[in-house]
């Protein structure tokens, strides 16, 4: 599994200089190429040396690798949109890249400490520059696993690196499977093989902190404060992904404490479609990341050294795990015909324990 380790870099005046140079000549390189293999229709074979722009080789490299992939989303989306109705089919816009952001793979940049070195053009030469980052204990541990690509983006006057870091998978052969069910309510259940269960998250903590942000989004919006409005979104951000943060570490921390080396989770394609939702609930439901939290707490577990399978979520909520008969809970309450009872959310996370297993690696929220 690979994670991004993200390094808040302090930049001089001139360093500010030559980034802002490289990022913008970056995405317009990228945006010309793509442009170039829509007119084609095909990927052409560009080279650092065939390409005209104001970069070093590698990083010219680099935009090539970014454009071809670019291109073969956009390919993908063509075939796609073909395979509909006509009366269905949309125009395939081309993606365009807007916002400053300058790549480069691992054997072109180098980090010593807290120091990253990398090449931007100099009077019309390659060097390499030095740029000091903040690096706290974690993201040093992460750091000393395998490198891969490094990706400077600003946001709000500040630098940004973003490195790609693969994690060893070193799982134990001997201990339990875990199912977890996510959800809007609680957001997430964890039940062990054997029973020992755990809810985690606090639902409606979650949707009166949305609605409050909704409601002062609104307000400022009947004002025009359209800098205000995003503030306030940011803020809305930052506040769920530390949840997602929250519930994550509870999650393997539980699975680290009862020895299990599995982690099940469903897979959440179409997850917004199939969810069981009220009008009251539309809103937290189309704006909370089910797929972030997978991904916490799947790179968690891997750091732990335990192994992250997804399952066909079919049936869970309503499959009786005694008899197999399949009925809709009333609420949060579940009750089948031969007896057996359950909290719903716990009955998704049991019948996630067996339910069949597929490739989770296509998730989307």
């Amino acid at each position: 599994m690979q994670i991004t380790v993200k390094i808040k870099l302090e930049l001089t005046k001139e360093q500010i200089h030559f980034l802002q140079a490289t990022a913008k000549e970056y995405i317009r390189l990228v945006n010309q190429i793509v442009a170039d293999f829509v007119e084609a229709g095909t990927s052409l074979k560009y080279t650092s040396k065939t390409v005209n722009a104001e970069l070093p080789s590698a990083v010219k490299n680099q935009a090539i690798q970014d454009a071809k992939s670019v291109f073969k989303k956009y390919k993908k989306n063509c075939r796609a949109n073909a395979r509909l109705k006509p009366e269905d089919q949309k125009e395939v816009k081309v993606p365009i890249l807007k916002k400053p952001l300058a790549i480069w793979n691992n054997q072109n940049y180098s980090l010593n400490g807290n120091v990253l070195s990398f090449p931007v053009l100099i009077a019309d030469k390659s060097k390499r520059i030095e740029v000091k980052g903040i690096l706290t204990d974690y993201q040093r541990e992460r750091l000393t696993d395998k490198l891969g690509s490094l990706r400077i983006t600003q946001k709000s006057g500040k630098y940004i690196a973003q490195i790609a870091v693969k994690l060893p998978e070193q799982q134990s052969q001997n201990g339990k499977v875990m199912g977890v069910d996510l959800g809007l309510k609680i957001p997430a259940v964890a039940v062990l093989e054997g029973g020992k269960t755990k809810f985690v998250g606090n639902g409606r903590q979650n949707k009166f902190i949305k609605r409050k942000h909704r409601s002062a989004r609104r307000k400022l919006g009947k004002l025009k404060k359209l800098k205000a409005i995003e503030k306030r979104h940011d803020k809305e951000q930052r506040w769920m992904k530390d949840q997602d943060h929250k519930i994550s570490r509870e999650i393997v921390n539980f699975a680290k404490e009862n020895n299990v080396v599995v982690i099940r989770l469903e897979r959440l394609t179409n997850i917004r479609n199939t969810a069981k939702t009220s009008r009251k609930n539309e809103k937290n439901l189309h704006t909370w990341s089910f797929y972030r939290l997978a991904q916490y707490i799947e790179y968690k577990a891997i750091l732990a050294g335990i192994k992250v399978e997804y399952v066909n979520p079919k049936h869970t909520s309503q499959k009786c795990p005694k008899c197999g008969e399949l009925n809709k809970a009333n609420d949060r309450k579940y009750k089948c015909g031969c007896g057996y009872k359950a909290h719903r959310d716990r009955l998704g996370a049991i019948n996630i324990i067996s339910a069949t297993v597929v490739d989770g690696k296509s998730l989307s929220a």
